[in-house]
């Protein structure tokens, strides 16, 4: 049976997180409030299938939204974060020609969907305790559960009646870069940029003709955040 390397990533960035947390008896636990601000960098297949002109593509808009992290010290040097956000609603606009017949489509938003997509992250500290800013890099993996899909009435009125949509769950790799800043009373102050591979099948189904397209998302995401540290 041949195993996923994304299933064998997983695993192994589980077994080192627990393996330095044994060699640490003082972990401590954060919570991180701030702000998402998500930029896509989204590619996709022209969009295939029966009635579909050359050159109709997507694109993805920009986004803010509530962030939201548990983070649990592992070492001096080691972090496990979780991290998510309150789930946004993305707007997929159509790319291409300005009409399909007379219908307008370049630049209508013709879909939505909401995210669900936490993102597990072990993240290395330079520097020791001593320092109040300290610069940190982590890797992980995304999972995004795409719910609530819509198509609009502009994305109707192109498909040529009600139209459901289908996107599969995605996961893939994350990463981050970031700079940490402690203040007193246990609080401290966060920065960070994010990437993340989310890749997924789009299915349109317009009373049995089906049109598909392969869209990579390419999340970006600064954030600014706080956080408060308790516990042993």
């Amino acid at each position: 049976m041949k195993i996923p390397m994304k299933t064998i990533a997983a695993a192994a960035l589980f077994a080192l997180a627990v393996s330095v947390a044994h060699a640490d008896d003082v972990p401590e636990n954060t919570i991180r409030v701030g702000m998402y601000y998500i930029q896509y960098h989204s590619t996709a297949d022209d969009i295939s299938g029966p009635y579909v002109p050359n050159g109709l593509n997507l694109h993805v808009n920009a986004i803010e939204t509530l962030y939201l992290a548990y983070v649990r010290r592992l070492s001096e040097h080691f972090d496990l974060e979780l991290a998510a956000g309150a789930p946004p609603t993305t707007k997929t606009e159509g790319r291409g020609p300005a009409t399909l017949g007379s219908v307008p489509y370049n630049g209508q938003v013709i879909s939505t969907a909401k995210w669900f997509a936490p993102t597990l992250l072990l993240n290395y500290k330079f520097l020791d305790d001593s320092y109040a800013l300290r610069p940190y890099i982590g890797i992980g993996v995304n999972y995004a559960n795409f719910y609530d899909r819509r198509s609009t009435a502009a994305g109707n009125a192109v498909s040529g009646g009600p139209t459901s949509i289908s996107l599969p769950v995605s996961v893939g790799v994350a990463g981050t870069v970031g700079v940490s800043y402690r203040l007193p009373e246990r609080w401290s102050l966060y920065l960070s940029y994010s990437m993340s591979e989310v890749k997924s099948k789009l299915t349109a189904d317009t009373a049995g003709v089906i049109r598909t397209t392969q869209i990579s998302f390419g999340p970006r995401a600064l954030v600014i955040a706080a956080g408060y540290s308790f516990g042993k």
